[in-house]
């Protein structure tokens, strides 16, 4: 089987709810990251075989393939086809899959893996929530019901059962997301971020600026301050301090095989090692990354001590705190420049934007393997383990 190596990875910086990204319509902010790939990097884009686009909230503004949508507004010809996929929040990590598979395969040499999310313009939920006001209907079925009666699957609901199931307490989930900021910080006033963040000019009240910073890192965060904040739920550790934040953004992983960095001239980043993806309890939901990655490192032949840095997202603080308890990984390794609690978790987007941080943060620091892992709607899983090679 051939190998898939990334050549590139880019995002743009999270955007708050409402914040500045919210006056980018979602395809032009994906055809910003896919500029930016071709940029960067020295090709005929032409020789782009497809693009996959993660994202969550097909519907208004991101609807009709909103990843075709991107190709066409942005620098790209019109010749290069898309599809739009969801797989909750890992669609993008998805995305890198399937790309890097179709050049395993041997029928595709040169792949862009995407995600799109406005947050802001297509509100979380908004596609379940129109369609039920409208009274079309529901996603649960009668057949799903008869399967999980009464259950509306949550994962706030699936976070907290979590915390329940593991012993953490509001405290543990705090302090956990006060680092994460810490983190945060100190990597954006580093330059850790510089070469995965793209520049977008925002209009602001004092005129056009260029956005370059993640906007949801609370660089005077203090851990009295989010312990302060009460529980979303009455007798829950869950609070908006300790949840991953709302999040514009989009981000873009250019996938090749050996013939086409060879044809175009391209130095690759990284090899990709593994892909797993699992399904398990729909209903506690998010604690799937944990098996999931136990099945990823047996199907390398690896263990957790092999692996030098870990991206779990952030979803809620107790789903990397339960990782790191089930696998014994090293915590100091784990989103070593904070994650989706301080820099956002734009849903479709949040895959290829996680691997353009492992990807960087393993450059930074001359790690040789990287995991990436995401917690999914419907109770799934996505790993993908990477080797830096330059």
């Amino acid at each position: 089987m051939a190998d898939a190596y990334i050549v590139d990875a880019v995002r743009t910086a999270g955007g708050r709810r409402g914040g500045r990204l919210a006056g980018y319509h979602p395809v032009d902010l994906g055809a910003a990251t896919l500029d930016a790939i071709g940029d960067r990097n020295d090709f005929d884009p032409a020789a782009i075989e497809d693009v996959i686009t993660g994202c969550v909230m097909q519907g208004g503004e991101q609807s009709n393939d909103v990843g075709r949508n991107a190709v066409l507004a942005s620098k790209l010809p019109n010749s290069i086809p898309s599809v739009s996929i969801d797989r909750q929040c890992g669609s993008s990590q998805q995305s890198i899959q399937f790309a890097a598979q179709g050049v395993m395969s041997g029928t595709q040499d040169m792949v862009l893996a995407h995600g799109i999310e406005s947050m802001t313009r297509v509100p979380m939920g908004s596609t379940s929530t129109l369609f039920y006001k409208a009274e079309l209907g529901t996603y649960k079925s009668e057949r799903l019901e008869e399967a999980y009666p009464g259950i509306q699957f949550s994962q706030f609901m699936g976070a907290e059962m979590i915390v329940k199931k593991h012993g953490f307490t509001k405290e543990d989930l705090d302090e956990y997301s006060y680092q994460s900021h810490a983190k945060a910080k100190a990597a954006t006033e580093a330059g850790a971020f510089d070469n995965e963040i793209i520049a977008l000019e925002v209009e602001t009240p004092e005129g056009k600026e260029m956005h370059t910073v993640d906007e949801g890192i609370r660089f005077d965060a203090s851990l009295e301050g989010m312990k302060a904040l009460d529980p979303l739920q009455e007798g829950g550790a869950i609070s908006a301090a300790n949840a991953s934040q709302i999040c514009d953004g989009s981000s873009a992983v250019l996938v090749c095989s050996e013939q086409a960095l060879k044809d175009h001239g391209l130095t690759p980043r990284a090899k990709i090692v593994n892909l797993t993806v699992t399904g398990g309890d729909p209903v506690i939901m998010l604690e799937e990354p944990l098996f999931a990655t136990d099945r990823a490192l047996k199907r390398a032949g690896m263990k957790i001590d092999d692996i030098d840095l870990y991206e779990v997202n952030e979803a809620f603080a107790p789903v990397p705190l339960a990782w790191l308890k089930h696998t014994g990984a090293d915590p100091s390794k784990i989103n070593v420049n904070g994650g989706a609690i301080a820099l956002g978790h734009p849903l479709g987007a949040s895959g290829t934007k996680l691997m353009a941080t492992l990807l960087n943060a393993m450059e930074g620091k001359g790690a040789k393997y990287g995991l990436q892992t995401m917690c999914e709607g419907g109770g799934q899983a996505n790993v993908t383990i990477i080797e830096r090679l330059n």
